[in-house]
């Protein structure tokens, strides 16, 4: 798992290979992430938009921007967490995704969360060790 805490907002992911809807003889590898938010503040939040920067092992980077995540801008209260998972696919069987997401306090004041970067890694690629 990783983690990164912003601002008193806690992210946590956890990323899995999705062996059954990949299919690397076609270089078509997906994973799964499950995010975990979680308000640790004493300020209500809103969720707003999304960045993803996800770079795969020969450095091709594709970046995404949306409004709020799994279609939903949620709200969290001091206290308060929200759970997703979503999923990305790659055409090479490694990457790497790191982002921001973009908070609203109850103020109206906006600011960004780091989401921590964290490693997609298949059992299709050899560990070499450097």
């Amino acid at each position: 798992m990783y983690h990164e805490t912003t601002r008193s907002i806690r992210v946590t992911v956890k990323p899995f290979y999705l062996e059954d809807q990949s299919s690397p003889s076609d270089n078509h590898f997906v994973w799964a992430y499950q995010v975990r938010i979680e308000n640790m503040g004493t300020d209500t939040v809103r969720l707003v938009n999304r960045y993803w920067h996800i770079t795969d092992s020969l450095g091709r980077v594709q970046e995404v921007r949306g409004v709020g995540v799994v279609g939903e801008q949620p709200t969290l209260k001091p206290g308060e967490s929200f759970e997703y998972t979503s999923g990305t696919p790659l055409p090479t069987p490694s990457g790497i995704m790191v982002g921001t997401y973009e908070m609203e306090s109850a103020s109206g004041r906006r600011f960004d969360v780091a989401v921590p970067a964290f490693s997609l890694d298949s059992p299709h690629e050899e560990a070499r060790l450097h």
